[in-house]
């Protein structure tokens, strides 16, 4: 029996040439001219592949895509995006909304033909409930954690949060730093010399897959599993990689209930695409005035990402039994923006965690400090559940 290929393409003449080029290989030809009608024919007819344009008036090759894999019904037909579209953060889209094949308008039949070939010959014999695409993986809850400049907590909120949401759930917690070159978790907590990141950064953005990033998952005795930045200050240029750093936040998404990412300081340009693919932001200031003054401004520029308010929570973090230190009311009156969060000086305890190379909560956690960490992270798991 001939294998069917379902055409999605709202260009005529596409449907048309396609179809019979095709046919002549001696496939059955299905046709739909929009994403709706799509959706019904892979439904009824269930074909063994689906060829599928991406700029449709009614809607769009992603959004059809993200429909077929969450129907359990066609969510294991191949699908192969074929399209006009060539940048390469639409390519990285395709992927991950669970595209099999990403082959970009005009290309040589020939090349066509084989790429149709490949892929029935990898999947068409498989059964549904064999195949895993990125669209239908499990999507934890992810955090963001930054701060506007380096040296206010950013690391020790993040790692004792991910620790705390482990200790309260049992579930899969994920703790990621994702500034290549400035590694510290590895050094704090016994796992030097780590190029996770750097690997990741390094290769193609189709390299970036599930199983790949899995095997650079690092566990910790504390429970959490952690994916490591390097400590070689030259791999900071791999920050350039955008599309890489977007693939890699799916990916870990889909591999823990939690995800906790160290995104570092300021808004660089890979930040400011993480940042939307998080569910919360937390941003760490200290009360000294030019910390309070360069948080401002970072809070100013991530509303100009257009996220959304609510999702953003700042924590003021007084490392220093200082008189010089503000008042939290004064802090948010002066940023404009609510404290969520207070964490009190523990310099004793901090201590204790590096010698033992575990977070603190981990140490004390009756300590005063521990209890406003497992505090944050208990708010956490709220958000997480009522989303």
């Amino acid at each position: 029996m001939a294998e069917k290929i379902l055409i999605i393409d709202d260009d005529v003449d596409t449907l048309r040439l396609v179809g019979l080029m095709l046919q002549r290989q001696g496939y059955e030809i299905s046709a739909a001219s929009n994403g709706s009608q799509g959706l019904t024919k892979a439904l009824e007819e269930r074909p063994d592949l689906i060829l599928l344009d991406v700029m449709m008036p009614d809607m769009d090759g992603y959004e059809v895509t993200r429909r077929l894999r969450k129907n359990p019904v066609t969510a294991a037909i191949p699908i192969m995006m074929f399209t006009a579209k060539t940048q390469l953060d639409d390519k990285v889209t395709g992927f991950e909304v669970g595209a099999d094949d990403y082959l970009t308008k005009p290309t040589h039949p020939t090349e066509l033909q084989a790429h149709v070939k490949a892929l029935l010959a990898r999947t068409v014999h498989k059964d549904p409930n064999d195949v895993v695409t990125a669209s239908h993986e499990h999507h934890g809850y992810v955090i963001g954690v930054l701060a506007a400049r380096g040296g206010l907590g950013v690391s020790s909120l993040a790692s004792n949060l991910a620790a705390g949401i482990f200790t309260r759930t049992q579930s899969d917690v994920i703790l990621a730093e994702l500034v290549p070159g400035q590694g510290t978790f590895g050094l704090n907590f016994g796992a030097p010399n780590q190029k996770g990141l750097t690997e990741i950064l390094q290769g193609s953005v189709v390299e970036v897959t599930r199983e790949k990033v899995q095997a650079s998952l690092v566990p910790h005795n504390s429970g959490i599993k952690l994916f490591l930045a390097s400590e070689n200050p030259r791999d900071i240029t791999l920050t350039s990689q955008v599309p890489n750093y977007e693939a890699l936040v799916a990916r870990l998404s889909s591999l823990a209930r939690f995800v906790v990412l160290d995104l570092g300081t300021g808004l660089p340009t890979f930040v400011q695409k993480v940042l939307p693919m998080c569910n919360e932001r937390i941003i760490v200031v200290e009360g000294a005035p030019s910390a309070i003054q360069h948080t401002k401004l970072l809070i100013d520029d991530i509303f100009d990402l257009h996220i959304d308010r609510k999702s953003i929570s700042v924590v003021l973090n007084n490392r220093q039994r200082s008189e010089a230190q503000m008042a939290w009311t004064q802090v948010q009156e002066k940023l404009g923006h609510s404290i969520s969060s207070t964490l009190t000086p523990a310099p004793e305890l901090f201590l204790q965690a590096e010698r033992l190379q575990t977070p603190a909560v981990m140490c004390q956690p009756t300590n005063m400090t521990s209890q406003q960490f497992l505090k944050i992270a208990d708010s956490i798991i709220e958000r997480e559940k009522a989303r």
